[in-house]
Formats: structure tokens, C-alpha cells, sequence
């Protein structure tokens, strides 16, 4: 993987950072693995606007990803990587033996031809899907089940990886991307692996069009509204806002707003960092 510097031809370029696209082999997406994506614009069922700063933006179809990895013991290959435009990651088509298709989440080093199998038995290689239990320790692993056959729901996104510290009694000690170190339950699935395209943090847009294409609208700072539409609008001048805070008045910057009675907070053992 490896990231272009675009030459500053237009005034949109001149800052302009695109990924290179090495590791994908097709621009053509397995059609039986597609489904429409609507858009709400940020609007509810009523037409009023409850969410800023979104509408517009290219289409897009979405891409159907087996996060649960269930089958089991079944050899697949891997037929494509591909780009997908819901997610940061890469993703990566596997054709089983027994004639079916699916989408999963690409990690790094993933490469056509590759043989892929999930369940108890298998080894721990890339790619390879199996419970915390049949992970050795230390091992760098993504796409990590929070509840047992729920499917993936954390360390998903481009070059994310977490780490499996300790397996104690039924539960296996895992530090995630965010610095939180956390309790999972050892009968959930996880891949081995860091997850795709760690070049994306290195993009840069180059222009506000950019935005505008991914369905981002522009962004007004709350300081320069008026009182009606902020609680940091109004005043003579160049005031300062006072407190920060959301739109609804809920405070920013080193407000807790996690539940102090909140039944997961036993299964965390440190908090991510500041």
C-alpha cells in the first residue's frame, strides 16, 4: 500500500494525497453481494432537517460483509480485493468450496489465491477467523465479536488492530485501538490480523468539493450564530461562546457523559486515554 502526491496542477491539487490503490485487483464489485443505500439528507419522516452538516454526496451502493464468519471448518478463497466506499477498510471477496460468495473485511498482507477458514481447529494466519480461546497470546487480531454470534463490531476500520493480553477463567483481556484495555468473553470470534489501507490517515482531501462528494455538508462554527440557533451564539463583537457544548447544551471537551452505573463498566479495566 502506498499513497500518491498529486502535482500542484490546480489550486484543488496542490495539497491533494491519494491512496495508490496497489493492493486492489478489481474495480468491479460481486453483483449478488450488492444492495441500494439510501440517503436521509439528515432529515426524519417528516422532512425536518434533525442532523447537520449531511445531504448531498455520491452514490452509493452497499456492500454485504459477513461479519460473523460462521462458516465454519469450509476452506474459501480469496477471488478479489476490493475497494468499498462505506468503509476505510479494503474488503476482500472469498469464494467457498461449496459455490458460495461473501464479503469480508480485508486485513494487511491479505493477497488473491490466498486460502481462508474460520472456526475451532484452524491456524492462527492471517485472515483466519476463531475464538479468543484458540488465540495465542499476543497476537495482533481485528474484527473482534463484543457478544458471542453477534458478528464483528470492533476494530473495523483502516489499520486498526488490537491486542490479546491474557486468558483468564472465561475471559480473554484485549487492548483496543483506543488505548482501552477491556474484558471479552473467550467464545468470541476474532480475525488475525491488522486491518487494511493503514495508509488512509495519511489522505488529504486537497479541496472542500471533496467533502461535498462524501455526502458532508459545510460545517458553521457555533460561536458566530446568533442565540436562537446555539447556546454559544450572540454577544456584542468577537466574543469567546462560554462553556463549549453541543447544540442541545450538553458540555464538550472533558464532560463524562458515560453512565456511572453502566453494566459493561465491570468488564473494563482501563480506560481509554485522554
Amino acid at each position: 500500500m502506498s499513497v500518491r502526491k498529486l502535482k500542484p496542477i490546480t489550486p484543488g491539487q496542490r495539497f491533494r494525497v491519494v491512496n495508490g490503490f496497489d493492493a486492489i485487483t478489481t474495480d468491479k464489485p460481486e453483483k449478488s453481494l450488492l444492495a441500494p443505500k439510501k440517503r436521509s439528507g439528515g432529515r426524519n419522516n417528516t422532512g425536518k432537517m434533525t442532523m447537520q452538516h449531511l445531504g448531498g454526496g455520491h452514490k452509493k451502493q452497499y456492500r454485504i460483509i459477513d461479519f460473523k464468519r460462521d462458516k465454519n471448518g469450509i476452506p474459501a478463497t480469496v477471488k478479489s480485493i476490493e475497494y468499498d466506499p462505506n468503509r476505510t477498510a479494503f474488503i476482500a471477496l472469498l469464494a467457498y468450496v461449496d459455490g458460495e460468495k461473501r464479503y469480508i473485511i480485508a486485513q494487511h498482507g491479505l493477497e488473491v489465491g490466498q486460502t481462508l477458514v474460520s472456526g475451532d481447529n484452524v491456524k492462527p494466519e492471517i485472515g483466519n477467523s476463531m475464538p479468543l480461546a484458540n488465540i495465542p497470546l499476543g497476537t495482533t487480531i481485528s474484527c473482534i465479536e463484543l457478544r458471542p454470534g453477534q458478528g464483528a463490531v470492533m476494530t473495523r476500520s483502516a489499520g486498526s488492530f488490537a491486542q490479546l493480553l491474557a486468558k483468564e477463567k472465561k475471559y480473554a483481556t484485549i487492548k483496543l485501538p483506543s488505548g482501552e484495555t477491556r474484558y471479552i468473553l473467550l467464545t468470541c470470534m476474532a480475525t488475525i490480523g491488522v486491518v487494511s489501507n493503514s495508509d488512509h490517515q495519511l489522505l488529504v482531501s486537497g479541496k472542500a468539493g471533496r467533502s461535498r462528494w462524501l455526502g458532508r455538508r459545510p460545517r458553521v462554527r457555533p460561536v458566530v450564530m446568533n442565540p436562537v440557533d446555539h447556546p454559544m451564539g450572540g454577544g456584542e463583537g468577537k466574543s469567546s461562546g462560554g462553556h463549549p457544548r453541543s447544540k442541545n447544551g450538553i458540555p464538550a471537551k472533558g464532560f463524562k457523559t458515560r453512565s456511572k452505573t453502566k453494566a459493561s463498566n465491570k468488564y473494563i479495566l482501563e480506560r481509554r486515554k485522554k
